[in-house]
C-alpha cells in the first residue's frame, strides 16, 4: 500500500513537505518559515536545528493533511538550499554553530587572496566553480579557523560537514549515515567534477581534514532508512539532489539543450548538457546535475542572487506594499517603467558578472517617478537578469533555446512571466505543477524504489499551464536591453 512519495523541500527562508500520488499529484502540502540571522552586514546564518524542527514539523502536518498512515510512504526524497554549511558533533549531534548560509559573504576576502594567489584556475578546472564565498568550502574553513577548538575536534575524527541535505539525512536516520549526493558535492570548491570524488589538491588548499565529509552517493539511490521518525517504521531515504538540480530533472529537462528556470529568493537557471561537463568562457558555473544508475548529467548554471528577494524588499524594507502578492497590481498601474532600472546587487552581482563588491542601485528616477514605476522596475530586474543568464548559456552550449521552463513562487506573477518572454524573444512555459523543485526530489526518491518504472513514465506526467509568448517589437526590446546593460555598468563602477 505504498502510495505515495515524500518530498522535503528545505529552501532559505522556508520547510516545506510535500505529498505526491503515483500520478505525481500533489496530495498535501504544509510549510514554515524559519529565522533569518544577520549577525554583521553581509552576514547571514540559519540556526541548523531549526531547519531540522521546521522540516520535521511539516512532513508530519502533510502526512496529517492528506489523512494517510505514514506505512503509504514509498520513500522520501530531499531537495535543499545548497552550499549552506553545517557542522555538528558526531557524538552528540548538535550544530557547533550556526550554519552559515549560501547568500553570506564573509569569506569574500579570503577569496580575493584565492584569485590574487592564482588558485581560481585549479578550482575552476576541477569543480566547474568559480572562487566565490557562495560556496560551501571557504565557509567551512571559517569554521574551522573561528569556531574555538572545531579544528581539533575535526582532526580528532569528532565533527560531520555537510550541506543541508546530508544534516537532514543525519537526523532523519538517527546520525546512521553521514552522506550527500553529487549534486550538492559539486557545490563545495571540493568535489572533483571530472573524477567524480574529492579532490585532494583542494582539500590541502583550503586546509580540510577529509575525515569531516560526507560519502557521495548518487542522486536516486536508497541511502538509509528513517529511524523512528514520524512513527517506529522504517521509511526508506531514496532520492537527494540540490534545489536547482531537482527542479531541472522535475521540469524534465533530460535532454541536452533543456532549460528551466527556478524564480525563488534568487533566479537560477540550468541547461543539462548531457553526458559531458561543458566548460563556461561566459562566467557560468558547470555543475553535476545528476546521477541516475551509472550515468551523470551535467549542466550550464547561472545564478541571480536576488530574484523574489527583491519584492521582499520593497515589502519590509521600502514598505511599499503591505504583501508580496500587491507587487503586480501596483506595477500594473503603469504602461512601462518610464526608464527606471533596478539593479538588486544586495550581496553582489552573480552571474555573467560575479562582481561580490557591486552595489544595488536605481537609476533613471525623475520627479514623476511614483511607486508604480519602482515595482514595474523591481519586477522587470528578475527578467532581465534571467535574460543575462540565457543569453550567456547559448553562447557557451552553443545551442538555440526554443523554449524556457519556469518554476517557483513569482511564476504566478503573469506580467513577469510575460515580461520574461517578451524580453528574451522567447516562450516561457509555466507547467501545471510549479513546485518541481519537491516534484524533482520526489522522481528520485521514486525511481529509487521503483514506484515510478522509468524515465518515459514521468515524462507522461509533465503538463504545460501556460505558454508566455513573445509580443513586442525588436526596437523596443533592444530599448530595454541597452539601458539595463547601462545601470549595469553604473552597478560596477567602483
Amino acid at each position: 500500500m505504498a502510495d505515495y512519495i515524500l518530498a522535503l523541500d528545505q529552501g532559505t527562508t522556508s520547510s516545506r513537505a510535500i505529498l505526491f500520488d503515483q500520478q505525481a499529484n500533489m496530495v498535501s502540502i504544509a510549510q514554515k518559515e524559519f529565522s533569518q540571522h544577520f549577525p554583521q552586514p553581509g552576514w547571514v546564518e540559519h540556526d541548523a536545528n531549526e531547519i531540522w524542527s521546521s522540516q520535521i514539523s511539516v512532513a508530519a502536518e502533510a502526512i496529517a493533511k492528506a489523512g494517510i498512515p505514514v506505512s503509504h510512504i514509498a520513500a522520501i526524497g530531499i531537495t535543499n538550499q545548497r552550499e549552506t554549511t553545517v557542522v555538528w558533533d558526531k557524538k552528540t549531534h548538535q550544530p557547533i554553530c550556526n550554519a552559515i548560509v549560501w547568500q553570506d559573504r564573509r569569506t569574500a576576502a579570503y577569496c580575493d587572496e584565492l584569485k590574487k594567489a592564482g588558485n581560481h584556475h585549479e578550482i575552476f578546472q576541477k569543480t566547474g566553480l568559480v572562487t566565490d564565498a557562495y560556496f560551501s568550502a571557504t565557509k567551512l574553513k571559517w569554521i574551522l579557523d573561528n569556531v574555538e577548538g572545531a579544528r581539533q575536534k575535526a582532526l580528532n575524527d569528532e565533527l560531520c560537514f555537510g550541506t543541508i541535505d546530508s544534516w537532514l539525512l543525519w537526523k532523519l536516520t538517527n546520525g546512521k549515515i553521514h552522506a550527500t549526493d553529487v549534486s550538492n558535492a559539486s557545490r563545495t570548491l571540493l568535489y572533483n567534477i571530472h573524477e567524480l570524488k574529492w579532490d585532494e589538491d583542494l582539500l590541502r588548499l583550503f586546509d580540510i581534514p577529509k575525515n569531516i565529509l560526507p560519502e557521495v552517493k548518487r542522486s536516486s539511490e536508497i541511502y538509509g532508512y528513517t529511524s523512528n521518525i514520524l512513527n517506529a517504521q522504517p521509511i526508506p531515504v531514496a532520492g537527494i539532489a540540490g534545489d536547482q538540480q531537482a527542479a531541472l530533472f522535475g521540469q524534465m529537462c533530460i535532454e541536452p539543450g533543456m532549460v528551466k528556470n527556478t524564480y525563488g529568493t534568487g533566479c537560477f537557471m540550468l541547461m543539462n548538457t548531457g553526458p559531458k561537463p561543458v566548460t563556461s568562457k561566459n562566467n557560468l558555473l558547470t555543475t553535476i546535475a545528476w546521477k541516475i544508475k551509472d550515468e551523470v548529467h551535467y549542466a550550464l548554471e547561472g545564478s541571480v542572487f536576488i530574484g523574489g528577494a527583491v519584492v521582499q524588499w520593497l515589502r519590509d524594507g521600502l514598505k511599499l506594499i503591505q504583501h508580496s502578492k500587491d507587487v503586480e497590481p501596483l506595477a500594473a498601474k503603469v504602461q512601462d517603467s518610464d526608464g527606471v532600472y533596478f539593479v538588486p546587487a544586495f550581496t553582489g552581482l552573480g552571474a555573467p558578472y560575479w562582481n561580490p563588491h557591486a552595489k544595488g542601485i536605481i537609476t533613471g528616477l525623475t520627479r514623476g517617478t511614483t511607486d508604480a514605476h519602482l515595482a514595474r522596475a523591481a519586477l522587470e530586474c528578475i527578467a532581465f537578469q534571467s535574460m543575462d543568464l540565457l543569453n550567456a548559456m547559448e553562447a557557451d552550449a552553443q545551442l538555440p533555446i526554443k523554449e524556457l521552463r519556469v518554476d517557483g513562487g513569482a511564476t504566478i506573477n503573469n506580467m513577469l512571466m510575460q515580461f520574461q518572454s517578451d524580453i528574451i524573444n522567447s516562450k516561457v512555459i509555466r507547467p501545471k505543477i510549479t513546485e518541481t523543485t519537491a516534484l524533482g526530489a520526489a522522481y528520485l526518491a521514486g525511481l529509487a524504489v521503483g514506484f515510478w518504472k522509468d524515465l518515459a513514465t514521468l515524462q507522461q506526467h509533465w503538463q504545460t499551464e501556460t505558454v508566455f509568448s513573445p509580443s513586442l517589437n525588436d526596437t523596443i526590446r533592444k530599448t530595454l536591453q541597452a539601458g539595463w546593460h547601462k545601470a549595469i555598468r553604473a552597478a560596477l563602477a567602483e
